[in-house]
């Protein structure tokens, strides 16, 4: 692995998401950085109903790889970055925090899909800012 940069950025499938991954994939552009795409996802979404656990949670994370690609088609060009595009079970915040370890930049909408639309910045974007380990920038609706 080179020496450049890591920008993460967290995706919901949100508009102000795609957003944000527009930011962070030209913001990797001229940092010549690696792009990190996370998608977090909460494991216990849906009721348990009718499989096992392990059933459960397989359909659960082929659930959310289906959902990153879905992104991934509609994401800007990547051209000529390295990019990961990863699919990681957990609360939001939480894993977005943990992957701002080492991280240059991590970029995030200011609201997603979550339950607190009304919310003048959404929970996951407050946390990230109050709790990462690099600079945050909070893609806002008017950008």
């Amino acid at each position: 692995m080179t020496n450049n940069p890591r920008i993460v950025v967290g995706v919901d499938g949100s508009p102000l998401s795609r957003n944000a991954l527009e930011f962070a994939v030209e913001e990797a552009q001229l940092r010549h950085a690696h792009l990190h795409v996370t998608y977090a996802y909460p494991v216990m979404e849906r009721p348990v109903t009718g499989s096992t656990g392990k059933d459960y949670y397989d359909q659960v994370e082929a659930d959310a790889r289906e959902f990153l690609e879905g992104i991934m088609s509609k994401a800007p060009s990547t051209d000529g970055l390295e990019v990961e595009w990863l699919a990681v079970p957990g609360n939001p915040a939480e894993v977005l925090i943990e992957a701002s370890r080492g991280a240059a930049l991590l970029v995030v909408g200011s609201r997603g899909v979550g339950g607190f639309k009304g919310l003048m910045m959404g929970s996951v974007s407050t946390q990230c800012v109050h709790h990462s380990h690099c600079p945050v920038l909070v893609v806002r609706e008017d950008h």
